[in-house]
């Protein structure tokens, strides 16, 4: 009975040794453990020139256009061109049957051959009659009847070479010529078919590829802004030639930059709108007219401005335009930004921003303002607004520093 009560007493005394060496080693581990800092990436901000851009969309035209019509009624004997090639300027499209047109200017032609040869006749005759008049041979009603003849058969000559030019124009038309250089769409007639003068239907369409234009819109509000801006010493004018880039249907950048050519003088009333033109140079034939773009127009340059990455800020309950930053204690912070325009994935901040800052990017769902937190610097991908690259988390000032 002893026996066993020895037993039970040791242990119990061997129970609560253990449990008093793992309290021990508990309150040290967490003794000698550090508090964690929540990381969150952060972008330096500092101040720069900002060109100022304005993407519009717009349509592509032809610098030049002009659709094929007869001048003459006939049948078409050829097609002297390729359908789709370029031609150049006056370059032989149609030929209509000459045949009758050819008959026509060779009559003229005769006629006014008759007209030339009645006017050394009549010619004669008026001086015949007024050396006769002197010897009052002949009387002056037969003066003036010879008079009126030579001026008749003057006048049928004329007559007659206007006759000639008209046949000879009507059988130049028989062989219809490019109006101007460019691409040509489809023959909407083959041979045989008989056409006339100033039809509806057009024959085909020439286009001028190199240069085109390039109409954009631009909304009235947007121009007195930018006014304000200049003239607020904000925005400071680019350069009299106006740089113009395009962005095609499939996303990607034109490689060739055009120029603004003009601007319309009056906004249209339905929509507010006014039409900007450019130029751009085509050689490759890459733009075709019809075709849907964005015009990327530089407007003017910013100076001392700061770009906040877009996917930093966020919008209070107020609607006010806010973003997190790290300060240089390590502690979170929140701000109300002054915004502007957007510039890419970023917006320009004129107002809540001063050169080195730290504006959160990444991992503003875990912190909240006054917490202490780590600090990892990080690169914005421009194309893609998506973070790019990243250095060592610090929540000190070196970080800032480095």
């Amino acid at each position: 009975m002893d026996f066993r009560l020895a037993i039970t007493a040791i242990g119990a005394g061997a129970a609560a040794l253990i449990l008093a060496g793992c309290d021990s080693g508990s309150n040290q581990s967490s003794s000698s453990a550090p508090s964690a800092r929540q990381e969150v990436s952060v972008v330096t901000l500092h101040p720069q020139s900002v060109t100022i851009t304005a993407e519009l969309p717009g349509r592509i035209l032809a610098s030049l256009e002009a659709e094929v019509r007869p001048q003459i009624a006939g049948i078409i004997q050829k097609r002297l061109f390729e359908e789709g090639s370029e031609v150049a300027e006056g370059a032989p499209l149609y030929q209509i049957d000459p045949a009758p047109y050819q008959a026509a200017y060779d009559s003229a032609v005769a006629a006014q051959q008759k007209a030339e040869a009645a006017v050394p006749n009549a010619q004669a005759k008026l001086e015949r009659y007024q050396e006769l008049v002197k010897q009052n041979a002949v009387s002056k009603q037969d003066l003036d009847n010879a008079k009126a003849a030579l001026g008749q058969a003057n006048a049928d000559v004329a007559t007659a070479k206007a006759n000639v030019e008209m046949a000879r124009i009507n059988l130049d038309y028989t062989m219809i010529k490019a109006p101007i250089g460019g691409r040509t769409d489809k023959s909407a007639l083959t041979p045989g078919a008989l056409v006339t003068a100033g039809q509806a239907a057009v024959l085909t369409t020439i286009r001028k590829l190199d240069p085109v234009f390039v109409d954009v819109t631009q909304s009235s509000t947007n121009l007195l802004n930018l006014r304000q801006a200049i003239d607020d010493g904000r925005i400071k004018l680019s350069e009299p030639n106006v740089s113009v880039k395009l962005r095609l249907e499939n996303g990607t950048i034109y490689p060739l930059s055009g120029k603004l050519e003009f601007a319309e003088a009056n906004v249209n009333t339905a929509t507010g709108t006014f039409t900007v033109r450019a130029t751009f140079p085509n050689p490759e034939r890459v733009l075709l007219p019809g075709m849907y773009v964005r015009a990327i127009i530089e407007e003017g340059v910013a100076p001392n401005s700061f770009l906040v990455p877009q996917r930093a800020v966020t919008r209070n309950t107020k609607g006010e335009a806010t973003a997190m930053f790290l300060g240089r204690d390590g502690k979170i912070e929140e701000r109300v930004l002054t915004t502007g325009r957007s510039v890419g994935h970023s917006w320009l901040v004129t107002g809540g921003v001063k050169d080195g800052d730290r504006v959160v990017v990444e991992g503003t769902q875990f912190v909240r303002a006054g917490q202490q937190a780590a600090g990892a610097e990080v690169t914005i991908d421009e194309m893609t607004g998506e973070v790019r690259a990243r250095r060592p988390a610090s929540s000190g000032d070196q970080s800032s520093k480095g």
